[in-house]
């Protein structure tokens, strides 16, 4: 079987969840940056004794509260989600060298898919979750497990192909790896290659060639969709 390209949309592993940090980030600073300038002039033009002085100051200082104890710790957390969906991805580039297509960042309208594999053994939807663990599969979040369905149902609409989800924790310990919970697989980031390297073949290479083109399709019109979105005038 042929090597195949490793993503039709060309988009990397993170991507999404990086440019969120980086605008939260952005936003943030120029915020800060506003209000202290403000403040500045405030006090040069009307004395530190205003009364706009003073009431910008308190601003800035709520400000600098809030961000402190909101902000920061949402960037935490949305930086270290970025990492783990690069670490996964940076795994599963492995497979693109042989016999898989390794899609990253896929949207088809409905939510964010972290990471799609289409191969031998099947077609499968990666969510990845960066919480550091431990991890017990019989109290992972409902909410998560119906995102990864999901995300499993959405494929198998544009292949006609059955689809497993996995959730994929990227640096915790998962008490019992491997097992199903609510139709999902739950999988530690180290043991997801072996895992996925041990299973047998399901797909014939014209269903896993024609599921490659069904799903680079749809994301292609998907795509193509949201820039008409955009450009369209208010």
């Amino acid at each position: 079987m042929h090597a195949v390209d490793s993503d039709p949309t060309g988009r990397t592993a993170g991507q999404y969840a990086r440019s969120a940090v980086q605008r939260l980030r952005m936003r943030t600073l120029v915020t800060l940056g506003v209000l202290a300038v403000a403040t500045a002039l405030l006090g040069r033009t009307f004395g530190l004794h205003d009364v706009r002085f003073l009431a910008s100051e308190v601003a800035l200082l709520v400000s600098m509260f809030v961000i402190s104890r909101y902000v920061l710790p949402l960037v935490e957390r949305r930086d270290r989600g970025a990492q783990g969906e690069e670490h996964v991805g940076g795994l599963l580039d492995r497979l693109a060298d042989g016999e898989w297509t390794v899609i990253h960042d896929a949207t088809l309208g409905r939510g964010n898919i972290d990471h799609i594999l289409i191969g031998p053994a099947g077609v499968f939807t990666v969510e990845t979750k960066s919480h550091p663990g431990p991890i017990r599969v019989g109290r992972v979040h409902g909410a998560a497990l119906g995102q990864a369905r999901a995300e499993g149902r959405a494929i198998e609409l544009v292949t006609g192909l059955e689809v497993e989800p996995l959730i994929v924790f990227s640096r915790a310990w998962v008490d019992r790896p491997m097992a199903r919970r609510k139709g999902v697989r739950v999988v530690p980031a180290r043991m997801l290659l072996g895992y996925l390297g041990k299973r047998s073949q399901r797909l014939s290479r014209e269903e896993i060639e024609r599921a490659q083109e069904q799903v680079a399709q749809a994301l292609i019109e998907q795509q193509a969709h949201k820039r008409t979105v955009r450009k369209r005038p208010i």
